[in-house]
């Protein structure tokens, strides 16, 4: 496997971190002002870019777009709901993992060649 093939996922990875933290990370504080949530969310939002937008030029020449797109979104199922749970201690129930299980392999169907 070619770093190619294995770095731009892991860079997807780290820049949904920071995608969900921009996103809904403030809904843990929010008795702070709007404009304060909106202007610390751009800033992490500023990072997440860092690292999606070579993720995906450099994904490209190994992946389609929609291989990568699908990525991103499988990912971000994944990572937000390890944040729901550990962020915002908000309960993962049976209905979300069937329904992220069922994007998943949608996802699939993508793969497949």
């Amino acid at each position: 496997m070619s770093a190619n093939m294995i770095l731009p996922p892991l860079m997807l990875i780290a820049s949904n971190v920071f995608m969900t933290f921009a996103w809904y990370g403030h809904l843990k504080h929010k008795g702070s002002a709007i404009a304060l949530a909106i202007l610390v969310s751009w800033g992490i939002a500023f990072f997440e870019y860092c690292l999606a937008v070579p993720a995906n030029r450099m994904g490209s020449a190994v992946y389609t777009t929609a291989q990568l797109k699908t990525m991103q979104e499988v990912i971000t199922l994944v990572v937000f709901a390890g944040f729901s749970v550990f962020w915002l201690k908000e309960a993962l129930t049976i209905n979300h993992v069937i329904g992220f299980c069922l994007i998943a392999a949608g996802a699939a169907f993508v793969f497949r060649g």
